[in-house]
């Protein structure tokens, strides 16, 4: 997996805000939590360690995981500790939360080598040095030695099956089909000892994680104060949906992933670019940096002229900027205005042109291949006869430049070995020309 140069981490959280609860509350990043008031009181005070765990059941982090990383630098801003978990042990196991059916479990090597990815991906969003230095932690360190008896001797008796089987992941595997193995039914008891374990380590007393991961998070609040006699807390962040209901960032098949080899920047990009109307300024709130005078701004924009999209391309810059760094977002942000005449196509980076390509209707021909089987081959016409006649009419371009005649050839002369073929004034196909 492709790791980038670590970004700019964002320099203060918002001055109109005297306490950083107040301003996750504002931001909507608060669904449930342990006693509200209390925690607002413990942020307010001086430095505390919190953590949140990251299950490396993918060789990348995605949108969700993006949630809880901003979450955790906006409390490192606020002076706070944080503890980056990275579950070499509980990868093992697999969360049965929002599944339907078991999970497959991975290889142990390849949930290893995931560790290793996921671990440096976080890296890149905490602060390692300072007076709220974040550390990272494996799971694995204080679960692979201990044997079966004594996790079920000193752990396992603190939980009652009871009320294990009504936390919501769980009852709602229990009434399903498939039901739930004890592998995944034991899950949150290994969420609880980690919890523990930080506490004991690192004083942690507070984690954050997913609203739908709310019984895991409880699970370690009730284990601590029954074996410590302490109380200590646990933040849900709301999940975040569309405002027509649908899953944010998820469709078949099409994750939006952190790292750039599994969703290249340029496609990062325009997922933010695409952002309704309806949901730009709530997407704000969560996924930047921006103050609330700021995005107050934006909402007012997003009213009198929603057809600058003023906030779409803030949103969009923003969020590249944070995950990518900045020399990809100029180059995705010249990509996008070239390939739609605004910027001259051959000083486009090579590597940004040809993901951007990607995204688009595209394919492979040959170097010399008419101009017109190039438009078939890509799906602008629906024969030859059509792109012959779009031709004719002056309607397509090759390269920023109309294509006069039916004979004209496909150069690959961008960079990268390309062609960028236009029909009409909107609609873009990319060639990637072999010799």
């Amino acid at each position: 997996m492709s790791e980038p140069d670590v970004i700019a981490l964002a320099p203060a959280n918002d001055p109109a805000f005297e306490n950083v609860w107040d301003e996750l509350v504002w931001r909507g990043l608060v669904q449930v939590s342990t006693d509200q008031e209390a925690l607002r009181a413990l942020l307010a005070g001086g430095p505390i360690t919190y953590y949140c765990g990251f299950d490396p059941t993918a060789p990348s982090l995605h949108l969700g995981n993006l949630v809880q990383l901003l979450l955790m630098r906006r409390l490192q801003l606020a002076g706070h500790r944080p503890l980056g978990l990275v579950g070499g042990s509980t990868g093992l196991i697999g969360d049965p939360g929002g599944r339907d059916t078991e999970r497959v479990l991975n290889p142990v090597e390849t949930v290893q080598e995931w560790v290793g990815y996921l671990r440096a991906q976080v890296e890149r969003f905490l602060d390692f040095d300072g007076d709220s230095a974040a550390r990272m932690v494996n799971n694995l360190d204080w679960t692979a030695g201990l044997s079966a008896i004594d996790f079920l001797r000193g752990i396992g008796k603190h939980f009652r099956v009871g009320t294990m089987m009504k936390k919501d992941a769980v009852a709602a595997r229990l009434n399903s089909e498939a039901g739930i193995s004890y592998t995944e039914f034991s899950y949150q008891i290994l969420q609880g000892l980690d919890y523990l374990e930080l506490h004991r380590q690192y004083g942690c007393v507070l984690q954050t994680g997913g609203s739908d991961q709310w019984g895991n998070l409880t699970s370690g609040v009730d284990l601590i104060h029954r074996v410590e006699g302490v109380s200590v807390h646990a933040l849900g962040t709301p999940l975040i949906t569309n405002s027509d209901g649908t899953k944010f960032g998820k469709s078949a098949g099409n994750a939006i992933w952190l790292d750039p080899e599994m969703c290249s920047p340029y496609r990062f990009y325009q997922f933010w670019l695409n952002t309704d109307d309806a949901d730009v300024v709530d997407r704000l709130k969560v996924f930047t940096f921006l103050t609330r005078a700021e995005i107050e701004e934006y909402a007012r924009l997003v009213e009198s002229e929603p057809f600058r999209r003023a906030a779409q391309r803030r949103l969009a810059a923003e969020a590249t900027t944070f995950v990518h760094g900045a020399d990809a977002t100029d180059a995705v942000i010249a990509a996008s205005e070239a390939l739609f005449g605004r910027g001259e196509l051959t000083a486009l980076d090579a590597a940004t042109l040809r993901s951007a390509l990607r995204e688009l209707p595209h394919a492979e021909v040959a170097a010399g291949a008419d101009v017109v089987q190039a438009l078939v081959a890509t799906g602008l016409v629906a024969s030859l006869s059509e792109g012959r006649r779009a031709i004719a009419q002056g309607g397509v371009s090759l390269d920023g430049v109309r294509v006069e005649d039916d004979t004209a050839v496909v150069t690959g002369s961008l960079p990268g070995g390309v062609s960028v073929l236009r029909r009409g004034k909107k609609t873009l196909a990319g060639l990637f020309v072999t010799s």
